[in-house]
């Protein structure tokens, strides 16, 4: 028997699993990580890809802005590079004085002055102007034009109107956009609510009722809707650099990408798809996940890239048992209340009618548990919410094996275990 430790929580579990059953134990490879920040970020700045160093791309009175992610971003720990980026602009002869960070807000709720200290740090909000670009404030923000797809494009009038743009953010898969970082900053960051929603819409199905886009998900840009019209709105703007950062399965600096916004960016991507895209000859049976504890399970919302993950390590007609404790489980609101739409048809309309990421969210956990039964091992009093949102709550691991032995209808299933999964990214080779 195979005997494998899983965070539910504050806590953890142990499985056994008889190793002839096991398929895949789930984990994302080690990698290096970044030691001296401010050596790898003067590096990076340095030596950047596919542009010049970041001190040859800016000049002495030009303004430039800086588009850096908000707190719900906080994980980038932008307070431990961004006064890099700084240094080096003044070495170039830009001094603070002209020097702008944008917060990407989206369509998020606005920063405190404190909640910018505690993301940007001190030191950086002493320096520099900040302004908050904020979805729903129209009239801050310039057209552009349309993309190719008609969505119009309007962005907030600090990047517009700046000489120089820099954008810095994070690359992890995205349910959605294939990848997050680079044109995120721009879309859905620092761009209007119609031009947010009109983008973020290609999320969808081509056709209603058939519920969300099968080529919008984690990994997926080739042919992503969302992703190239991202694309066509990032290009309208042309940033001048970027800066994104690569966090390892711990949470750690792993490595820093810099230079141009795409190619930058692209190679980024393949660091993330090499830490945590793990191949997998075939699907299993029985799906066993974990986010990996707290806070990762907070609640249902951060739980989902769990479920999305574990859903793409599984076959159609297997089960999937998922470890989520959800202490917060009814958090945020703007997701929650989503499955007061018990039918999916309706939520389908209704976020038709209105787009938001956490209906979509909510969209697609309810399509997934649909397919494949979800049993997830979370705390009694969550079980009246894990029922509402389509899923089987149970209280204990041997509860929820037992109950996916059981609908499943046979012993000699096969499993895939993922201790991490909120960052493991299964991938099919056969």
């Amino acid at each position: 028997m195979a005997k494998i430790e899983l965070g539910l929580g504050k806590a953890t579990v142990n499985v056994s699993v008889p190793e002839e059953q096991i398929i895949e134990i789930i984990e994302g490879r080690p990698y290096n990580a970044i030691t001296d920040v401010k050596a790898a970020a003067e590096q990076a700045l340095r030596n950047p890809i596919g542009t010049p160093a970041l001190t040859e791309v800016v000049k002495p009175g030009e303004k430039v802005s800086i588009i850096a992610s908000d707190i719900t971003r906080a994980w980038l720990k932008h307070d431990q590079f961004l006064t890099y980026i700084l240094d080096e602009l003044n070495a170039a002869g830009v001094p603070d004085a002209d020097i702008t960070l944008v917060v990407a807000l989206g369509a998020h709720r606005y920063h405190t002055h404190e909640e910018n200290i505690q993301v940007y740090g001190q030191q950086v909000v002493d320096r520099i102007k900040i302004v908050q670009s904020h979805a729903p404030v129209d009239e801050e923000f310039v057209e552009l034009g349309t993309t190719t797809r008609g969505v119009p494009v309007k962005i907030h009038q600090a990047v517009v109107n700046a000489d120089k743009v820099i954008l810095t953010g994070g690359i992890v898969y995205h349910l959605m956009a294939g990848f997050g970082g680079g044109r995120k900053g721009i879309i859905p960051g620092v761009a209007s609510y119609p031009t947010i929603q009109g983008n973020h819409s290609f999320c969808l199905h081509e056709e209603a009722g058939k519920g969300v886009n099968p080529l919008c998900g984690s990994g997926s840009i080739e042919h992503n809707p969302m992703h190239a019209d991202m694309l066509e709105m990032a290009e309208m703007v042309k940033p001048d650099f970027l800066f994104n950062v690569v966090l390892d399965a711990e949470g750690k600096f792993a490595r820093f990408v810099a230079g141009h916004w795409l190619k930058a960016w692209e190679d980024g991507c393949r660091t993330v798809a090499e830490i945590f895209g793990v191949p997998i000859a075939q699907k299993a049976d029985l799906v066993i996940a974990s986010a990996g504890g707290f806070p990762k399970d907070i609640n249902l919302y951060q739980g989902a890239k769990t479920i999305d993950n574990a859903v793409m390590a599984c076959k159609d007609d297997g089960v999937v048992i998922l470890l989520l404790e959800c202490a917060d489980i009814a958090e945020p609101p703007d997701f929650s209340d989503w499955f007061n739409y018990v039918d999916l048809q309706e939520r389908e309309q209704a976020l038709r009618q209105g787009f938001t990421v956490p209906g979509f969210v909510a969209l697609k956990l309810g399509i997934m548990a649909k397919k494949i039964p979800h049993i997830v091992v979370t705390l009694p009093q969550n079980k009246e919410f894990v029922t509402r949102a389509g899923m089987i709550p149970v209280t204990t691991l041997e509860e929820a094996v037992a109950l996916a032995e059981q609908k499943l209808g046979r012993s000699d299933y096969k499993v895939i275990v993922m201790p991490h999964a909120a960052n493991t990214v299964p991938i099919v080779t056969a």
